[in-house]
């Protein structure tokens, strides 16, 4: 069987900085109260010309500035993301037809939060599928254009950015290597965003903008990311003990320490990032991700463990050893801090 894992890494955060203090002046929420429950201390906010596709073509750009040659027989894209730009066309076929894969496969792929992983499981199964070569995917969000920015439960927690990963053949001995995907509408109701529907099938009315019962939320995640993650290590015949880094989706400390504890798996072995980007949803694992390989904590032949929650309510978690075989990575240049 052929090995397949991620060849190149991009990523792409807006220029406009928005920190906790904003939300202070025009919330009343104090800004250290913020960061004490939820970890973040400011996150990115796109422009008013960015959306989600722009996001993603950025991220490619980054990934194809230190490796030209990374899209080269890539001839499937998927783009997980929960705002997209258009119910259609896709905003992975929007990505494609600006980074030069016109004409290939593409299609956008809705779990929220734990979209990438899900991403990184079609992706591999396209390939050992023989349905495609390469496959570029990405995970991405423009929620602030969602949110409804007086939620005082939402408006603080989550942030723009994108991330992508060129998924391919690698050598033998790394690569992907097992998944555990999941998801239960019966808890859709504690975290979702509206389209056309006004109710759920049980009659449960939905608002249009992003919605969240953080309790309920807060005793899914730790549950779920625990499950998933000890069912994925038994499925590649591995302990706690053998991983390297846990690369977890971004969207607590509190939630990010609970799990980390169930593991048995120490925080200084997880990477963290939500303190400068808060909960970009299928944006978080690919930044994580990409800014650990970039700082040279993750290093060839680590073990990786991802775990995601997210809406749905759904989960995801794989097992991955890495491949430093990856294009060098050169830290991305900081943008000047924009005032919100």
């Amino acid at each position: 069987m052929k090995n397949i894992g991620i060849t190149a890494l991009g990523m792409y955060a807006p220029q406009r900085v928005v920190h906790n203090q904003e939300f202070e002046s025009r919330l009343g929420i104090e800004a250290g109260w913020i960061e004490s429950r939820s970890g973040i201390r400011q996150r990115r906010f796109a422009s008013d010309t960015e959306f989600t596709s722009t996001l993603g073509v950025k991220a490619v750009q980054d990934m194809l500035s230190r490796d030209p040659e990374a899209l080269r027989d890539v001839d499937l894209v998927v783009y997980a993301t929960c705002t997209p730009d258009a119910m259609f066309p896709s905003t992975a076929a929007l990505v494609a037809g600006q980074v030069g894969l016109a004409g290939v496969g593409a299609y956008d792929l809705s779990t929220a939060c734990s979209g990438f992983v899900y991403g990184l499981s079609m992706a591999r199964g396209m390939i050992l599928g023989g349905g495609a070569k390469k496959v570029l995917v990405l995970g991405g969000e423009t929620l602030s254009k969602a949110l409804d920015q007086n939620d005082r439960d939402t408006a603080i927690l989550f942030g723009d950015g994108a991330g992508c990963a060129v998924v391919g053949e690698v050598p033998e001995g790394y690569g992907l290597q097992d998944f555990v995907l999941g998801a239960d509408s019966a808890g859709g109701p504690a975290l979702y965003i509206s389209n056309l529907a006004t109710t759920f099938p049980d009659g449960t009315p939905m608002r249009e903008t992003p919605t969240m019962n953080g309790r309920e939320v807060f005793k899914f995640a730790v549950r779920v990311l625990g499950d998933s993650g000890a069912q994925v290590l038994e499925k590649s015949g591995l302990t706690n003990a053998e991983v390297d880094w846990l690369v977890p989706h971004q969207a607590n400390i509190r939630i990010i320490e609970a799990a980390a504890q169930r593991f048995g798996i120490p925080m200084q072995k997880t990477v963290i990032n939500l303190d400068r980007y808060g909960n970009t949803s299928a944006g978080t694992i690919p930044l994580a991700l990409h800014e650990a390989v970039n700082d040279g904590r993750i290093k060839d032949g680590q073990q990786l463990l991802l775990v995601a929650f997210g809406g749905g309510l759904s989960w995801a978690a794989c097992t991955l050893k890495w491949w430093a075989g990856t294009p060098t990575l050169s830290p991305q240049n900081s943008p000047e801090e924009i005032d919100a």
